[in-house]
């Protein structure tokens, strides 16, 4: 089996030499027979992680990493993004994953641990996309599809390398007419890589990424009774007011690289990205929103090995910065959907500042030691310009610190047992600050924090063609922030108290025969206030609304040597509740999916490949995305039946 590196815990490593919950999927997983609109489509794979809501792109995929970011009534919540070295993950702790390019996407790492000690506020897990640069797989490829419930996608990609220049570009336009009334998307992306060598150690990268998205409709939340009128309806307040957004983005990035910087290596990264987007909520009061974005950053990185006394030490030490500026507006909406006065204009400004260091000492050739520390600054600030119910400025510092320890004992070559404890923080966001009270900072919202423990074995069982990643995890939430109940459409935060989250995680990688592969991912947990309670309700002991406390997902894949494959998915999704009361109750169901592929080679240098896929094969009911103590009743948002896709491909 191939030596395995993850670079996502920023200190590069082999797999089995890193004391963490690490999950990789390469470029296959990603890509073969898959679409590669959602990131559900590869990280259903890992286990520990739960995505909702495929398919309303106005609110977007929410993710969840052993509970964390499960709150988020849209974007992504208390989960680091990270791509090609960029955080999407704001300042102020949220994420929009609408700018990910996975036609060009190379690799994502997983970790399903908390993280503040390498990545800062919000990172109650980290997913870290990787995409081409053109160096290694050079060639250009034009992609169309087509598929259920309007479904259009065509793509374009081409890479490759000339001297010390090295490119790749990726262009995509996305159509979707979608399952349910008013929830239709268009989407136009691009993705490119520049890079200069500058010798045989150092390197300058130019990254750009735009992203056009006129129109994504928002078909809203319905009630159990609307369900079962019919599940393709939306909200009647979607259609009376056209709910939807759009989006224009741009992202510039430039990294320097410098493998020998002295005795190390140093890393320099810098980005700006503007963002402008305006949406209509599904509501009549205040609900037309919207804000233009200035978001810009740098790090330093410095990686180095030295020996303390006789023990090798691998180290990395350094600083990164972020600031974001968004100008708000909201505007109340009549029910025939007229907009009206404004009643809010103000802007949002938050910055971060952190200073982190991580070392791993071999203390034998099969035991290493790995300890981190960081500091982070964190400063939000609200400057009111609306005036009429009076100044509602104000600003919140948050001055967090965080640790980490690990143990990895590497038994035999490919086999490693692993222990790891660390802490994590979370604020509030601008959001989830809004005060139910009038403007500015709601003053009872405070900052969550974790304390996350594991124990982990993972190995190759070289006779048996078996790969295997088991762990155990606990991690303790004080002051966990979560949605109350939705007040005239909007949805306002409080601290929950404590929270226990429990589980095991369990990937199995199975090469039982030359064409014939088996993967699965098993998830068994328990996510519970500890100690919760409000003036009129306790909920200690309940269940964390918006979590299935079981999945379990098997591919079965076949592939030949000629580029044909055909992969059977059945993914199980266990119940859950909607609300903190745990009244409202969400079946549990099965998935079945299939994909399956062939290729032909039309000359020296160029192929077509054709798949189908199939999704919901048996046609279940089942719901998409489920909305958190939702009012009126409206906690369902129900995902299409059985609906196909094919494509084909023409790569040169």
């Amino acid at each position: 089996m191939a030596t395995i590196e993850v670079t996502a815990p920023r200190l590069a490593r082999e797999l089995y030499a890193t004391p963490a919950a690490v999950s990789t999927l390469e470029s296959d997983a990603i890509a073969r027979g898959q679409q590669r609109v959602r990131l559900d489509e590869s990280l259903v794979r890992v286990p520990g992680v739960f995505l909702q809501n495929r398919d309303n792109f106005a609110q977007g995929q929410r993710i969840s990493i052993r509970g964390f970011g499960a709150r988020a009534p849209f974007g992504v919540r208390g989960i680091t993004v990270m791509v090609d070295g960029i955080p999407y993950t704001l300042p102020d702790g949220q994420a929009q994953l609408d700018a990910i390019d996975l036609d060009s996407a190379e690799r994502i790492e997983v970790i399903r641990g908390p993280s503040s000690v390498l990545y800062g506020n919000a990172a109650g897990g980290v997913i870290d996309v990787t995409t081409a640069d053109g160096r290694y797989n050079p060639g250009t490829s034009v992609r169309a599809e087509a598929g259920s419930d309007g479904y259009r996608k065509t793509s374009l990609q081409t890479g490759g390398s000339q001297g010390d220049w090295s490119h790749h570009v990726s262009v995509s336009a996305l159509n979707v007419d979608g399952y349910r009334e008013q929830s239709s998307t268009e989407k136009y992306l691009l993705n490119a890589k520049l890079r200069r060598e500058l010798g045989s150690e150092r390197a300058l990268t130019a990254i750009v990424n735009l992203l056009d998205n006129p129109r994504s409709e928002d078909p809203g939340a319905l009630n159990a009774d609307e369900v079962a009128q019919g599940r393709d309806q939306a909200a009647p307040n979607s259609l009376a007011l056209d709910a939807g957004q759009n989006v224009d983005q741009q992202l510039l990035g430039l990294q320097y690289e410098d493998l020998a910087a002295g005795p190390g290596e140093l890393y320099l990264k810098g980005f700006i990205s503007q963002r402008d987007f305006e949406q209509q909520l599904p509501y009549v009061g205040d609900s037309r929103i919207g804000y233009q974005r200035d978001y810009l950053g740098a790090s330093a990185e410095y990686h180095h090995e030295v020996t303390l006394g006789n023990l090798p030490l691998s180290y990395i030490a350094g600083v990164e910065v972020a600031r974001q500026d968004d100008e708000r507006f909201r505007n109340d909406v009549n029910p025939q959907g007229v907009v009206g006065e404004q009643l809010a204009e103000e802007t949002q400004t938050a910055t971060s500042t952190g200073v982190f260091a991580q070392g791993d000492l071999a203390l034998t050739e099969q035991l290493t030691l790995s300890l981190g520390a960081r500091f982070d600054r964190v400063e939000l600030e609200v400057d009111d310009r609306y005036q009429d119910d009076g100044d509602q400025s104000g600003d919140r510092r948050f001055d967090e610190w965080s640790g980490s320890a690990g143990l990895s004992y590497r038994y035999r070559p490919q086999h490693q047992v692993y222990v790891n404890t660390g802490t994590a923080f979370e604020t509030p966001t601008f959001s989830e600050f809004a005060n139910p009270a009038g403007g500015g900072f709601n003053p009872s919202v405070s900052p969550q924090k974790a304390w996350n423990r594991e124990v982990g074995a993972r190995g190759y069982v070289g006779p048996l063609a078996l790969d295997y990643d088991l762990t155990l995890f606990s991690v303790r939430v004080r002051d966990e922030i979560l949605p109350k109940e939705e007040e005239g459409g909007r949805t306002f935060y409080q601290n929950a108290g404590d929270t226990d989250r429990e589980g095991i995680e369990l990937a199995l990688g199975w090469q039982f025969a030359d064409q014939w592969r088996l993967d699965s991912a098993l998830t068994l947990a328990r996510y519970e206030f500890d100690r919760f309670s409000t003036p009129t309700e306790r909920f200690g002991g309940n269940r964390i609304p918006g979590l299935p406390e079981q999945t379990w997902v098997n591919q079965l894949t076949w592939e030949s040597r000629d580029d044909r494959f055909a992969t059977l998915e059945t993914q199980y999704i266990g119940d859950m509740v909607a609300d903190n009361a745990n009244e409202v109750e969400v079946d549990d169901y099965w998935l079945l999916n299939l994909r399956a592929g062939n290729g032909w080679r039309l000359g020296d240098d160029t192929r077509l490949n054709a798949y189908v896929g199939v999704r919901n094969l048996l046609d279940e009911d089942h719901y998409a995305n489920v909305r958190l103590n939702a009012g009126f009743g409206r906690y369902y948002e129900p995902a299409p039946g059985r609906s196909v896709y094919g494509g084909v491909e023409v790569s040169f």
